[in-house]
């Protein structure tokens, strides 16, 4: 018989412990660790696996490689072009994605738009929602003009009844928003407690691989940004997206950390606007659209969100300090990395940036986290410093060291066949030694080797 036993879950990052504690060990959140019932089977001292070939009854067995059965059929290709993109080229049969995000960033509505399209065109969508009821969800349908018959909508937060409206509408999309709200009544626990949410995407995730329907599951987010339960749930699903973007904007990047049918860090990139989610099929071009030319302190980047190089405008303000510690306030790149490029700048250069506080941001709301920016926000600081204009026609690559040096950056010649589709004449680059091969025609590039040659080109003399 079964064994009862108690275990401590931290609801942050799913760390487990015999005993309570006030602060999690792990993750170091206070309040987050979670009384579990568990039950331990016996163990069992005769083998359960014969030694033999062959397989038992109910136990699945081995099949060669060449055996496997592949009649589930190809990727769903689905009508909104970036989502497709995010995902590998379309919705696999039978995968279980999870999609996160910030309360009222969009979560919900671009889900309900792409549950409409699948339903006009592949079969029968399912969309379960344990947070708003019908009339709510039709509500918001008819903002977003968006209709289709074969979409079914339930509200229900059960598991079984969920199950059991499945097996009558017998979909090939569900969607379920979001698995915190929906419970199964074995586990004796809130919804959204860390087993609850364990066991229902377990059991969501058995019957996906079983029938071939593709599951979607919405999750909340903490205040840090990542998918609230324990970090089993990430494991258990096969993509995991995130939309970001910040509220007061109105572009959203549909970014994905995971997937075991695509390439991850792939970005789609969308715009919030009164008929829902509208996808931006050029990206660059809209964040360069409100571009200001003939100001100090703007650097054009050529950054990779995954396989889609994307131009972004950096802008650094410098201002004399008031208070005995200069501030580093940045927006949309890491701290850290600020911090290292002011001191490469008043170390290699010679700029007294320890009177100086400091300001970077990147239009659009998005976020730049590789150091192929590096050169870009030196520029810009040393551009908005020293009161000179960078050349319009210009961008900037490269990753700045701890010597000065620029170092080279992966995909070059796709950065640079971006910037030139947009009309810039010029590159900042690294000096490699294959400094031709794979590059654009008619786009003149201006090797470097530190940070002190680059500002000579970009912000030459008054």
């Amino acid at each position: 018989m079964a064994k009862a036993r108690i275990k401590y879950v931290c609801g942050n990052c799913g760390y487990s412990a015999p005993k309570g504690y006030g602060r999690c060990p792990n993750c170091g959140e206070f309040n987050t660790m979670e009384e579990v019932l568990e039950e331990v089977a016996p163990k069992s001292t005769k083998a359960t696996v014969p030694r033999t070939g062959g397989s038992a009854m109910g136990v699945n067995s081995a099949l060669r490689l060449a055996d496997v059965n592949m009649d589930m059929g190809a990727r769903h290709e689905l009508p909104v072009k970036e989502f497709s993109r995010v995902l590998g080229g379309g919705i696999v049969p039978g995968s279980i994605i999870l999609l996160g995000g910030a309360p009222g960033i969009g979560k919900s509505t671009l889900l309900l738009q792409m549950s409409a399209l699948l339903a006009n065109t592949i079969g029968r969508v399912l969309y379960v929602s344990g947070e708003e009821s019908t009339r709510q969800i039709k509500m918001r349908a008819e903002r977003l003009n968006t209709q289709s018959h074969d979409l079914f909508l339930l509200t229900e937060t059960n598991l079984s009844s969920i199950m059991e409206q499945v097996r009558v509408v017998d979909p090939v999309v569900l969607i379920v928003d979001s698995i915190q709200t929906v419970y199964t009544d074995e586990i004796e626990s809130s919804p959204g407690n860390v087993a609850q949410v364990r066991e229902c995407a377990s059991r969501l995730q058995t019957f996906a691989k079983s029938a071939g329907v593709s599951v979607f599951l919405v999750g909340h987010v903490t205040k840090e940004g990542s998918i609230a339960g324990p970090r089993l749930l990430e494991h258990i699903v096969d993509t995991v997206l995130y939309l970001e973007g910040d509220p007061f904007q109105h572009f959203r990047l549909l970014r994905s950390v995971k997937n075991r049918f695509g390439a991850t860090s792939e970005v789609g990139v969308f715009e919030m606007q009164g008929e829902g989610m509208v996808e931006v099929p050029n990206p660059s071009e809209a964040f360069l659209a409100e571009r200001v030319i003939s100001s100090s302190g703007s650097t054009i980047a050529v950054t990779m969100e995954g396989t889609r190089p994307l131009l972004v405008e950096i802008q650094a303000l410098t201002s004399q300090t008031s208070f005995g510690n200069p501030r580093r306030t940045p927006n949309g790149v890491d701290l850290n990395r600020l911090l290292l490029i002011s001191a490469v700048l008043g170390k290699r250069v010679g700029f007294k940036l320890h009177e100086q506080d400091i300001f970077i941001n990147v239009i659009g709301g998005l976020k730049v986290s590789e150091p192929a920016s590096d050169l870009a926000m030196a520029v810009s600081i040393a551009s908005s410093y020293l009161d000179r204009v960078i050349p319009a026609d210009m961008v900037v690559i490269g990753e700045v060291g701890l010597s000065g040096e620029i170092r080279t950056v992966s995909q070059l010649g796709a950065r640079l066949s971006e910037a030139q589709k947009l009309g810039f004449k010029r590159a900042l680059v690294p000096r490699t030694r294959r400094q031709s091969e794979g590059m654009p025609k008619g786009l003149e590039l201006i090797p470097i080797r530190n940070v002190a040659e680059a500002l000579k080109f970009a912000l030459p003399d008054k």
